[in-house]
């Protein structure tokens, strides 16, 4: 087991077993590294698969990373290490969910989860369980394998990778009971998948007296030898149970080994056994000479060891004879063969090659369209073919044929690399073009990476941005813009790289109007021009820009439905391969599928934030002797709003309710969600409810709406003449309380089960008092949380910006205590504060 970028495992414990999970190699780090490792290793045989790993919960929340990753080289699948909870892939779906994925080929994998196939566009079959230990869950176990189209994955391989899950589940739940942080703070381990079964390595002997002329076999050779092989036998026996070309050179080798002839005493040579395979036989001697020319060896012993690696083919020097490059890699990207034209071509000695990664030995193969090929050969387990240049005026024809332990490569100089090229009316000087076929195929690698970027984008503006960081630079383009339809008219979303002014008349023109952007929208078809001649001869009334270049015009349609259009524009003319036209038609689908969800968030998000803004109180109460102060901030990531909430409520009392509380999730559903709850807790407060009998009410409520919702909240019942408060907390952060002299501390309330797990949950209830002067602080996880910080330096640091601000008003503390979360250009979670203050005597 070897971890990429990072120094070779070692011992853990004494106990044998590898650790280093890629960030800490100490004992907790090196149990939970083996954990992983034997339960994805263990489930990737079971099923059948030729590759897998775990993705496991990191330090950041929402996001899995990958932790181990079996039978495939880590540097190789990089920009799959980190994966969001909430991203359209199936690891993402099988975390969120809970339920297991199952995938058997590439047609329901582009149904279920287009990006994933966008990104990794080779077939291949991939299942996915989630890793969970009752209501914790940890991550997803994965395994790939050969595609079986339109047959489901058996129940059988269901239930493995179920109970694969499973137990790992339980023993990541044993690591934290022991004190062990279950999650993955960097890269991942790469793992050897072991060989395929095969015919187990033998080795046999023999001593053959020269003097008598019998041989003596031990019980190996017996056995690799089989029937009518006995001991001890004459030479004859022995001689009789091979062919006749390998009887004479036994009998050559013997007196070859014996120095008669002056040649070395150790010989080697191949002999065929009975069983039709090939075997290694050495031969060493311990004779008298005998005079040449006298017949068979004489005087003395022989001594023979045969090795029968039971691979049929021994040894290396077949491919040498061959008139190519030929060099083999384990599925882990390590050289594991190189032959001797190979040390030509590369102009390096084996030695210097083997055991090194695929990128060293030949570093051109970094290169991203290089490494696509590799990975559609590890993945679809096709031989794939290709042309790479690893330096200029220099071409390489590359073959890639992939089996269950590794690739073997063939690698062929390209004398006529202009045969591999696309056609190109348009043809610019001879080099520049072939510059090529090369960097032509590797713009067709950028989509993988414009793929995820675009799962990642949530708003119509992200999406357009991604277009123009990803889509523009792969194909060499200079000029965007994105048309989006509305009321059967084409509106200007994006653009960028036109003359100032140009595109205005295009913009809001109708479904029957005669122009390209939109007639591929109506038609579905795609339209290409190589020049801007071609262009206008196409349509001579549409006005053509300062450029002469070529246009792409690419339907957006998302699952039937139209969208918009986008234009691509070139500086220059330009042919487009047919792999560039396909590849391009697939990417506009991406694209029309992002702006649709970014249409869908626009308008959730509208919704919930004006769902939130009527739920959250414009105004707090005014009392005597008291002060109320509310923020919120809603989360930067995904949907904008939240189920974080406070409220001030006036009992009949006489007395205050401090109410904050937070719902899982975010969007239009934690928001209603939220509603009801704030609106049950001001009804039980309202009604005279205890605080214990308060959170009691809203506890089952929650059950009873959204079985499977869970929410934090403390509730504090407050008499503003006497100070005195009764508090209860159900799983919810602890409040702080600033002292009239400037000291913070922490108010240790009793605290109870978070809202909507058990129905049975009771909430003890904590008195304390707030002298004139005091002021109480109610806040929600996402003010204190920062990915990859421990929540309790949070506290600490909102503890010593709560401390500094007591000679400021209540408004102007509160804006404080929020003001860095505010500047924050990445906010994962929303924020909620309330600040409650007694005043002084004499305030």
């Amino acid at each position: 087991m070897t971890s990429h970028g990072a120094s070779g495992p070692g011992p853990a414990g004494g106990t044998g077993r590898p650790s280093g999970n890629g960030a800490d190699d100490g004992p907790a780090s090196g149990a939970l590294t083996w954990a992983l490792a034997e339960a994805a290793l263990a489930t990737v045989e079971e099923v059948g698969g030729y590759a897998g790993g775990v993705y496991l919960r990191s330090g950041t929340p929402g996001l899995l990373r990958l932790a181990v990753l079996v039978g495939l080289p880590g540097p190789l699948f990089r920009p799959w290490w980190r994966m969001h909870a909430n991203r359209p892939f199936p690891v993402a779906e099988a975390h969120r969910s809970g339920q297991s994925v199952h995938l058997p080929d590439v047609e329901e994998a582009m149904r279920r989860f287009p990006q994933l196939v966008a990104s990794l566009p080779f077939p291949f079959a991939s299942l996915y369980a989630p890793v969970t230990a009752g209501r914790e869950r940890f991550g997803v176990l994965v395994a790939l394998r050969a595609p079986s189209p339109g047959v489901p994955v058996d129940a059988r391989d269901r239930s493995r990778m179920t109970r694969g899950a499973l137990r790992l589940g339980e023993a990541l739940a044993d690591l934290a009971r022991q004190g062990t942080e279950v999650e993955w703070p960097g890269d991942p381990v790469c793992v050897q998948l072991p060989t395929g079964s095969g015919p187990p390595v033998r080795f046999g002997s023999f001593a053959w007296d020269l003097d008598t002329g019998m041989v003596t076999l031990d019980d190996g050779l017996l056995a690799i030898l089989g029937t009518g092989a006995v001991s001890p036998c004459s030479i004859e026996v022995l001689t009789s149970l091979l062919d006749p070309e390998d009887g004479y050179a036994l009998w050559a080798a013997a007196r070859q080994a014996t120095g008669a002839d002056g040649r070395p005493p150790v010989r080697r040579i191949r002999l065929k056994g009975p069983d039709g395979g090939l075997h290694l036989l050495e031969v060493s001697a311990r004779a008298r000479r005998t005079a040449p020319g006298t017949g068979p060896p004489g005087g003395g012993r022989l001594e023979g060891t045969l090795v029968d690696l039971g691979t049929g083919l021994v040894g290396s020097d077949a491919t040498d004879r061959l008139p190519r490059a030929i060099l083999a890699i384990d599925r882990l990207g390590r050289v594991t063969y190189v032959n001797e034209r190979t040390e030509q071509l590369l102009g390096r000695p084996r030695g210097a090659l083997a055991g090194r990664t695929l990128w060293e030995a030949l570093p051109w193969f970094g290169h991203p369209f290089h490494e696509e090929q590799l990975r559609a050969s590890l993945l679809s387990g096709e031989p794939v073919r290709f042309l790479a240049r690893p330096e200029r005026g220099r071409w390489l024809s590359v073959s890639l044929h992939p089996g269950r332990d590794g690739v073997t490569m063939v690698l062929v100089p390209e004398e006529n690399p202009a045969r591999h090229a696309p056609d190109d009316a348009h043809t610019r000087r001879t080099d520049d073009v072939l510059s090529a076929a090369g960097d032509r195929a590797a713009a067709l690698y950028r989509p993988v990476a414009l793929a995820i970027a675009l799962s990642e984008a949530v708003t119509a503006r992200q999406v357009s941005a991604v277009v123009t960081e990803e889509l523009l630079p792969a194909f060499g383009g200079r000029q965007l813009a994105i048309y989006l339809l509305s009321d059967r008219r084409l509106y200007l979303a994006w653009e960028t790289g036109f003359p100032p002014g140009f595109l205005e008349p295009f913009d809001g023109v109708a479904l029957d109007t005669r122009l390209p952007g939109v007639e591929t929208l109506t038609t579905g078809r795609p339209l290409f021009f190589e020049s801007m001649e071609q262009l206008s001869r196409a349509y001579p009334d549409l006005p053509m820009d300062a450029h002469s270049g070529a246009r792409a015009f690419l339907p957006l349609i998302a699952s039937g439905r139209p969208v918009g259009s986008c234009i691509l524009g070139f500086d220059e003319p330009r042919g487009f391969s047919p792999e560039e036209r396909t590849v391009l038609t697939a990417l506009a689908g991406l694209i029309a599928q992002a702006l649709e969800r970014a249409q869908r968030y626009d308008t959730e998000s509208a919704v919930a934030r004006g769902l939130q803004d009527a739920l959250l109180p414009h105004r707090l109460p005014v009392r005597d002797g008291v002060d109320t102060v509310g923020r919120y901030l809603p989360g930067t990531q995904g949907m904008d709003v939240g189920g974080d909430w406070y409220d001030v409520i006036e009992t009949d009392q006489g007395r205050l309710a401090l109410v904050i509380g937070d719902v899982q999730g975010h969007g239009v559903a934690a928001a209603a969600t939220m509603g009801q709850l704030r609106s049950a807790v001001r009804a039980f407060a309202l009604g005279g409810h205890r605080p214990q009998d308060v959170m009691r009410g809203t506890n089952r409520l929650l059950i009873d709406l959204d079985p499977g919702q869970f929410a934090s909240c403390c509730y504090v019942l407050f008499d503003p003449e006497t100070g005195d408060a009764r508090a209860v907390r159900a799983g919810h952060p602890q409040p702080l309380l600033r002292r009239p002299d400037g000291t913070t501390q922490s108010v240790d309330l009793a605290g109870g089960m978070v809202l909507g797990v058990d129905a049975r949950a009771s909430y003890p209830v904590t008195r304390l008092r707030l002298a004139p002067g005091d002021v109480l602080a109610l806040f929600t996880d996402g003010l204190v949380e920062r990915p990859g910080r421990d929540i309790d330096e949070g506290i600490e640091r909102l503890s010593h910006a709560f401390a500094a601000t007591g000679s400021l008003p209540l408004a102007e503390a509160a804006d404080r205590l929020i003001r860095e979360a505010r500047a924050a250009t990445s906010r994962p979670d929303d924020i909620a504060l309330l600040l409650a203050a007694r005043w002084a005597d004499g305030d």
